[in-house]
């Protein structure tokens, strides 16, 4: 089963690093275009786990699907450097830049957004990360495991 796992506020807390630094430099309007905040983003409760026991489980074949910051041009490395340290080099072959969910194929897209780069087109099933059915990773690794998509 192939899954798309969408990066900030799904893996990594991009909305609280990103209130915290406009906290601490409020001349910075966009800290998201400071050297290393992509990098050392931290990870969702629960995320590394998760997505550590669907790669090594044999029924899922996850891949990290995020988009790149116009604001940062290091966000590329960055984003692929978190992955990097959370899962292992191996695994950054598996990390997808894209603008546009909608271009894709899979079964399942895990994100935190319904819409707004093409989550509402995407063919397959829509986990909507964060909502009140999916509110943390236990909740949609409970879905998955109970094998309850068509």
């Amino acid at each position: 089963m192939l899954i798309y796992i969408d990066m900030d506020d799904v893996l990594c807390d991009y909305t609280a690093a990103f209130h915290q630094a406009i906290n601490l430099t409020p001349s910075i309007a966009f800290p998201q275009s400071q050297y290393g905040f992509y990098a050392n983003l931290t990870p969702i409760i629960g995320a590394v786990e998760s997505v550590n026991a669907l790669i090594k489980s044999e029924k899922f074949d996850p891949y990290i699907l995020t988009a790149p910051s116009n604001r940062n041009p290091l966000s590329y490395t960055e984003k692929r450097v978190w992955i990097e340290k959370y899962f292992g080099i191996a695994f950054t072959e598996k990390l997808i830049i894209c603008a546009n969910k909608s271009l894709l194929k899979g079964d399942i897209l895990i994100d935190d957004q319904l819409s707004g780069r093409g989550q509402d087109k995407f063919d397959g099933q829509l986990i909507h990360f964060g909502s009140t059915a999916y509110p943390n990773w236990k909740s949609i690794m409970n879905t998955l495991t109970q094998h309850n998509f068509s």
